[in-house]
């Protein structure tokens, strides 16, 4: 994962150390030596992520933060703040400023390289839903409204320990939150399929059974996929954090828990959830018909083509990160229409859409170029990791057979995958788009149930394939 960041210190060591850490991580880092400084380039760089320390004169960091999500152009980027300051209520302020996260110096490694790894994933995803905004020609301006900070949520606490459990649950209820508390993941993934939540709290150790399994079982199934995860551990776990956030988990408390600092965070967490949720509800009731194909219910070629052009825009501001586009089509679908009628042809294409969304993040896109070609627009991601998740889509609608409308009959259907990548912000899209089609032309003529990447191919214009 690559990304832009901006120190803020206004101490030339600090940045150096700092800059050193994350560049060996392979981020981009730049500096800015006050907050006055910081806030301009945070407008003008556009950073996937502000580091910002607390102790610099003129104008603190906790000033720096308040401006920083006051301001509409960089509300949306995450901040963690840094200082030597240790006392609680010290965090707290931070967190209460608008700042994501708050660590204290010296800064574990782990700890700080997990933050800012989760909090960029979590960027991505909400610039991929303000980008579709945008696409369906909303205002950049019209953001969901704040959440209060006393808007109660439900949250799902999840402690084996009856002490621990009890005593979290009596500071959550203090602060206004509903609370239901499960000992073990079944119960807790039994509840979350049951109810729908703000937050879940989970202990790293659950009396025997790993927490992180849970948090992974959480990111794998639908109705919990998107639910903020809040871990509790202790200091001897930090090791293990890194893996918590490659499974998702979107925040963390050491032991032992400060009742104001859980406060701050789980607050954090809802608003975040119900940011989230709501900037979500705009975009699906901003879609209109004119923007999705009626049969599958994917996206159609219009849609498709203005984000497309939108997104490598973007390529020119984003660090590097290439964008892949992936054109699938359905093998010998006409076979398909003339053996079991076009009612039959029309269930596969409505269940290939279905298995590909369940199998893509939610900042893919996918749409229906036409008839039975799709196209799948990857924004953060290689050619080569293109690759692996064609070949898993391949996978999962060739291994699992389709059923036939109004028979017990059952058929096999395959597909081929064309691929190519980006990084250029000057690429014409229908030339991408060109690039990808010939390597799907090149997957049908060797045989179908393939996927192939353009790099490897010569390119000339591509042909029909005739299924």
């Amino acid at each position: 994962m690559t990304a832009r960041i901006l120190v803020v210190d206004d101490l030339a060591p600090n940045v150096r150390v700092l800059e050193a850490k994350l560049s060996a991580e392979y981020f981009d880092v730049i500096s800015a030596n006050s907050g006055p400084e910081g806030i301009k380039k945070a407008e003008s760089e556009v950073p996937d992520l502000i580091i910002l320390d607390v102790m610099m004169p003129g104008m603190d960091g906790f000033e720096t933060c308040r401006q920083l999500r006051r301001n509409p152009n960089t509300r949306h980027i995450p901040v963690v703040m840094l200082t030597a300051l240790t006392e609680v209520q010290d965090r707290v302020r931070g967190l209460e400023a608008g700042a994501d996260d708050f660590l204290s110096k010296p800064v574990n490694d782990v700890a700080l390289f997990a933050r800012v790894r989760s909090l960029i994933r979590l960027k991505m995803l909400m610039d991929e839903l303000r980008t579709r905004r945008l696409t369906h020609g909303l205002d950049e301006t019209l953001e969901a409204p704040d959440i209060g900070d006393t808007e109660a949520g439900r949250i799902l606490l999840v402690e084996a320990h009856e002490h621990s459990a009890k005593r979290l649950k009596s500071y959550l209820e203090g602060a206004g939150h509903v609370i239901e508390v499960a000992d073990n993941s079944e119960e807790a993934i039994a509840k979350a399929r049951r109810e729908d939540f703000d937050l879940a709290i989970t202990a790293i150790d659950l009396g025997g059974e790993d927490g992180l399994r849970l948090c992974g079982q959480f990111r794998s199934h639908e109705p919990t996929r998107q639910l903020p995860l809040l871990l509790t551990l202790e200091d001897d776990d930090l090791p293990r954090l890194a893996k918590g956030l490659d499974l998702g988990v979107t925040d963390y408390v050491v032991k032992p828990i400060d009742r104001n600092e859980l406060a701050a965070r789980v607050r954090t967490q809802i608003r975040r959830r119900r940011y989230h949720d709501q900037l979500r509800a705009m975009v699906e009731t901003s879609v209109s018909m004119a923007f999705v194909d009626p049969l599958t219910g994917a996206y159609n070629r219009r849609y498709m083509m203005a984000h497309l052009e939108r997104k490598i825009a973007e390529l020119a501001t984003n660090g590097g990160k290439p964008l892949s586009v992936m054109m699938l089509d359905v093998d010998h679908f006409k076979r398909i229409n003339d053996t079991y009628g076009h009612a039959a042809g029309d269930e596969v294409l409505k269940e290939i859409v279905r298995r590909i969304n369940a199998s893509t993040r939610d900042l893919d896109l996918l749409a229906r170029f036409g008839g039975e070609e799709f196209a799948l627009i990857m924004p953060d991601t290689s050619e080569q990791n293109a690759l692996a998740i064609g070949e898993r889509l391949r996978l999962q609608i060739g291994d699992a057979n389709f059923d036939v409308p109004n028979s017990s009959e059952a058929m096999k259907v395959t597909i081929s995958i064309g691929i190519t990548s980006t990084t250029d912000s000057e690429q014409d899209s229908g030339q991408l788009l060109a690039k990808a089609d010939t390597a799907l032309y090149a997957a049908k003529q060797t045989g179908r149930n393939r996927a192939v990447p353009a790099s490897t191919i010569d390119l000339p214009p591509p042909l029909a394939a005739n299924g």
